[in-house]
């Protein structure tokens, strides 16, 4: 599937590892910086997306939010990292229906509320089950200094190698995917308000870390091997 990111928000917290273990199959484990796990959402805008090769006027536009956890597990001898994502919210009827189905993993139907300008930056949603994401923000040029990475660059790469992703389809399989930015770059925003209920739902202690950016970027997905939930293997 090819489109275009019109919009991509990281939103990035830390925490304890043991905690996060807990929202983790067995196969996999958080991928650390400093010592903290990393999990987050991604709110992204999708536009013109379809199989490669066709005219943008038959792609779908979405709005959608992905709640990850970087993560690492053990492939043929060979340590991989990518994320688990637990849930996946959408704007679209059409793409809650397909997921599990054609999309990978379950995709939940959410009511976005999207304000944006120039520089600044207001995303929300309020989804089934009482999951809600709320974040307001302004581009600006400096990364924070109390960030657990070091320096943009350090952060650009640290998720830039999460590009595999696995989410749950309601079996005991993963759905595999990776996204293939064609050319990553991503900018640092400074955070003046945000809430994440699904961390706290699912008893989880999250400090906020930082936000980046990402806008008008041509992108493909790629389907990737699913994994069996119990036996921690890909079939």
């Amino acid at each position: 599937m090819h489109g275009s990111i019109d919009r991509r928000i990281l939103v990035n917290f830390t925490a304890d590892p043991t905690e996060i273990q807990q929202l983790l199959p067995p196969v996999f484990r958080p991928k650390l910086q400093r010592g903290l796990a990393v999990a987050g959402i991604c709110l992204i805008r999708l536009k013109h997306l379809k199989p490669k090769g066709f005219p943008d006027f038959m792609g779908l536009n979405s709005e959608n939010g992905a709640h990850r956890i970087a993560v690492e597990w053990e492939e043929n001898g060979e340590t991989k990292s990518g994320v688990y994502i637990p849930r996946r919210d959408t704007s679209s009827r059409l793409n809650a229906w397909l997921g599990g189905r054609f999309f990978p993993g379950r995709h939940y139907h959410a009511d976005f509320d999207v304000r944006e300008t120039a520089d600044s930056y207001h995303v929300a949603f309020d989804s089934t089950h009482h999951t809600q994401i709320s974040i307001t923000a302004r581009a600006i040029a400096q990364f924070p200094q109390d960030s657990v990475f070091d320096h943009l660059d350090q952060a650009s790469a640290f998720f830039e190698s999460g590009a595999t992703g696995y989410s749950p389809n309601g079996s005991h399989e993963l759905d595999g995917i990776q996204l293939h930015v064609y050319d990553w770059n991503v900018t640092p925003l400074e955070v003046t308000q945000v809430k994440a209920s699904f961390f706290e739902q699912n008893g989880i202690s999250v400090r906020f870390d930082n936000a980046l950016l990402m806008t008008r970027a041509e992108h493909e997905w790629r389907s990737v091997r699913s994994m069996h939930i119990d036996r921690g293997h890909l079939t």
